[in-house]
């Protein structure tokens, strides 16, 4: 994705899909439905509603395509789902999303745990995924997520130079944009600085999203530091709610509702309008009441005379 103007940013909300995944407890479709509406109602215009994987293996998503069904109907939205294979690909297609994400592990011991594939078993899966998108869908992004950039849980040390090596493959495997992931939380600001400059350098304006976890209270300051290096997409989950079932230890997400805060604070844009969006844990508790939620911008409030996108607020 082309990087944005300075004082503008994308917020991807990935709450219906890596939150809910994460959670034993299977969210009714029917408060699903009003959650997503709420997100965009809030301002965002990206969700990622779910993901196209067996419902034996994640019933949390078997109502995945109606998610899709749903979220279509809401103007202006872009409607993304995970995909870890080609078939996952093939019914999100058939469903309407508008953008296929798909998890590729830097990490050799976590890709053969979350996907039960070595990492170039995976960038195959991108090339068919990609090939199949041209023939069935062609203006439907394919975003590849690098899980475990930074370091795993099960493998430790994850080198910089195989996470530069997977980006690139994936590149020229057909995917449209590469970003970093966080998944375990062992990312800093300095590693995030160094290796989002780094990715820029190896694909350019290709180099995609940061998705950061908040394991070690690092999520913001990771998320600034990536801005800083010029990245301009951001994943977030209201709440903070999420993790990765193969990453132990891992906890949520950064929480949407305090990654907003901090970008209009500093004046940069994210058309996210924030009463609206702490509105939105509303469906989220209805839907899952004994869950908790994060957060500490909807705990404290807003600021007095708090004025979005001023840097003087």
């Amino acid at each position: 994705m082309p990087i944005s103007p300075e004082n503008h940013v994308l917020i991807s909300e990935v709450g219906p899909r890596d939150g809910l995944q994460s959670v034993p407890r299977t969210m009714a479709t029917a408060h699903k439905l009003r959650w997503i509406t709420a997100l965009y109602d809030a301002g965002l215009r990206e969700i990622e509603v779910g993901s196209f994987v067996p419902a034996s293996y994640l019933p949390q998503m078997a109502d995945t395509a109606e998610m899709v069904k749903h979220a279509t109907t809401l103007p202006g939205l872009t409607v993304m789902a995970l995909v870890p294979n080609r078939r996952g690909a093939q019914r999100a297609l058939e469903a309407g999303v508008h953008k296929l994400s798909l998890p590729v592990s830097a990490s050799a011991a976590h890709s053969l745990a979350n996907v039960r594939k070595t990492r170039e078993e995976m960038i195959e899966e991108v090339r068919a995924i990609a090939a199949l998108r041209r023939h069935l869908a062609p203006d439907v992004g394919v975003e590849v997520g690098i899980s475990t950039a930074f370091g795993c849980t099960l493998q430790g040390h994850v080198p910089e130079d195989e996470v530069m090596w997977l980006a690139e493959q994936c590149m020229e495997a057909g995917a449209d944009e590469a970003g970093l992931s966080d998944t375990a939380g062992y990312a800093n600001p300095a590693q995030v600085r160094r290796l989002f400059r780094r990715l820029r350098a190896e694909i350019g304006n290709k180099a995609g999203a940061a998705h950061m976890h908040n394991t070690r209270g690092l999520g913001l300051a990771n998320c600034l530091a990536a801005y800083e290096e010029g990245v301009r997409t951001f994943d977030a989950s209201l709440g903070g709610l999420g993790g990765c079932p193969y990453a132990p230890g891992a906890s949520g997400n950064v929480v949407t509702e305090d990654l907003v805060f901090m970008f209009e604070a500093m004046g940069v844009n994210t058309g996210v309008d924030l009463p609206r969006l702490f509105a939105a844990r509303v469906p989220l508790h209805a839907g899952l009441p004994d869950e908790p939620l994060y957060g500490m911008t909807p705990e404290a409030g807003l600021p007095k005379n708090f004025v979005r996108g001023s840097q003087h607020a």
